[in-house]
């Protein structure tokens, strides 16, 4: 039996097995895949707990950012970039009203981390539009009364412009099953089905 009073091995609390697993963790998520940038090394942060470095494009403007290894792609959108057209709704990827496009593609911003924009291009509401027009979603949506309050309205287009790339807008039944995750509680469904309708193929041109 060991002597409890052996100094061989130091006690170690639990605290400290959590900080060392919290550290582990944010190194093991920052390893670079194919095709991105490499993150900067985690650094400690008296503020903000362990910090990382980003590089990537947001609506095609090269920014580099220094944030919180927790922070959300949503957060540091909003709060960092001051790029408020997503929104926080139900911050639990239930109503889409956060929906932005990492490289293309829809992605829920509460639950993404923004450490996986490094080295990736994202688009959000505020990069749709051209320098003169608005894009065709923007113009469908207005032209069919397809908001309410708006709130959820950057989101729906967002997810309404990847259910058109994916191909997913050949029927108003396809549309609505694929745009099922993006919830309006003023119920303008009717609008927005008919607005994507009448964008889909110009979309499909461009």
């Amino acid at each position: 039996m060991s002597d409890p009073q052996d100094t061989r091995f130091p006690e170690i609390t639990r605290r400290q097995v959590l900080e060392v697993g919290t550290v582990v963790s944010v190194s093991g998520m920052m390893l670079p895949t194919s095709g991105q940038a490499q993150l900067s090394g985690p650094q400690a942060s008296p503020e903000n707990g362990v910090t990382v470095g980003l590089n990537f494009r947001v609506n095609s403007k090269e920014t580099s950012l220094e944030i919180d290894a927790r922070a959300s792609l949503l957060d540091m959108l909003r709060e960092r970039l001051q790029l408020v057209g997503a929104k926080k709704g139900c911050d639990h990827g239930q109503c889409g009203a956060c929906t932005v496009h990492i490289d293309g593609r829809r992605v829920a911003s509460c639950l993404t981390l923004a450490a996986k924009a490094n080295g990736r291009e994202v688009t959000t509401i505020e990069g749709i539009a051209g320098q003169d027009r608005l894009h065709p979603m923007q113009q469908a949506f207005i032209d069919h009364d397809a908001l309410q309050c708006g709130y959820c309205t950057p989101g729906q287009i967002m997810a309404a412009i990847a259910c058109v790339r994916e191909g997913h807008a050949t029927t108003p039944d396809q549309i609505r099953e694929y745009m099922s995750g993006n919830i309006c509680r003023c119920g303008a469904y009717v609008g927005i089905v008919a607005a994507i309708e009448q964008a889909a193929p110009q979309i499909e041109r461009s």
